[in-house]
């Protein structure tokens, strides 16, 4: 399995979704603001890092992969800090799309004492307009030549509509591997893709299932991949590992392999990346399952979105691997 890090050079993937900039402002708390009870933050040191599709791109780069992007950014500072940190990490930024109706979506989050106080988030979710779905459609399939798999990242924030994804479809070569992070309310768009990775709470929702144990997740996991008509399902289960749902009817259960969890923040992104990235570059689903699983507990240890590198991986392995 570790020979497939030798092939990631060589695998394209093409990211599309909602782009999102994780702003962090750190600091410290000594007192509480005279004015209301709430701490007072005084602030020493602010970060903006690449969120939502930007981090599963992020992600794909940062294991070594040939990474394309597909998104929008606002017509303001944001988007352009945002676009400027893509290219300065060297991604190709011909398949963001600039949309002057909304801002760049940014989340902002205040970390004090090593805690997260509170979050503000800054976005517009309405679907995109027509002509600038087809801008992005129209660069995504300008790059079939050049890529292997197809990551569909999904937050509901206006990028990822039901026509879009059909078109997707419909358009795609069958040699290319498409997946999806889904997201609450959208699971109808999603049929037909190649395989979607919910959490728990999102798979239940999807399903139509409460999962409580391993008797519902078995269910929903049939349900899911019967009612997306989907080749499979990986359901992301938190501290319990994930659970890959196969066609065939195979059922794959693989433990977490975090040995501290510090930020949860991106690790979906770090799953759907490394799934996408694996598979398309020639290891089978539970090979590429379990490399998911290895890079998500590695990024849950760091703080804020994170990525894993193809070192990282291999430690991980070393440390604890289910095939050896």
């Amino acid at each position: 399995m570790k020979n497939i890090f030798s092939h990631f050079a060589n695998t394209g993937i093409l990211v599309i979704g909602d782009l999102m900039a994780d702003q962090y402002i750190i600091g410290k708390v000594r007192r509480i603001s005279p004015e209301a009870p709430v701490p007072v933050v005084e602030i020493q040191e602010e970060t903006l890092l690449l969120g939502g599709a930007a981090n599963v791109a992020n992600n794909v780069q940062s294991l070594g992969g040939q990474i394309f992007i597909a998104g929008i950014a606002g017509q303001d500072e944001n988007g352009k800090i945002l676009i400027n940190k893509l290219r300065q990490q060297g991604f190709h930024t011909e398949g963001i799309i600039i949309d002057q109706d909304r801002p760049t979506t940014v989340k902002t989050r205040v970390i004090a004492n090593h805690q997260q106080v509170v979050r503000f988030d800054k976005e517009v979710k309405q679907d995109l307009k027509k002509p600038i779905q087809k801008k992005l459609l129209d660069y995504l399939i300008s790059c079939f030549p050049k890529i292997k798999g197809i990551i569909i990242s999904d937050y509901c924030k206006g990028v990822v509509t039901r026509s879009l994804i059909k078109k997707i479809i419909d358009a795609a070569p069958k040699k290319i591997f498409i997946t999806v992070d889904p997201k609450i309310g959208h699971f109808d768009f999603y049929k037909g893709v190649d395989l979607i990775t919910p959490n728990l709470n999102e798979a239940s929702f999807g399903a139509g299932i409460d999962i409580t144990d391993e008797k519902s997740l078995l269910a929903a996991g049939k349900v899911l991949l019967k009612k997306l008509q989907c080749g499979a399902a990986i359901i992301t289960r938190g501290d319990e590992g994930m659970s890959l749902f196969e066609k065939n009817g195979k059922i794959t259960h693989i433990p977490t392999f975090a040995r501290e969890v510090y930020d949860v923040s991106g690790a979906g992104d770090t799953v759907i990346a490394t799934l996408t990235l694996s598979h398309a570059a020639g290891a089978t689903l539970s090979e590429s399952a379990i490399l998911a699983n290895h890079a998500a507990g590695v990024v849950v240890g760091k703080a804020g979105t994170a990525t894993a590198t193809t070192k990282e991986l291999l430690q991980s392995l070393k440390n604890n691997n289910p095939l050896n």
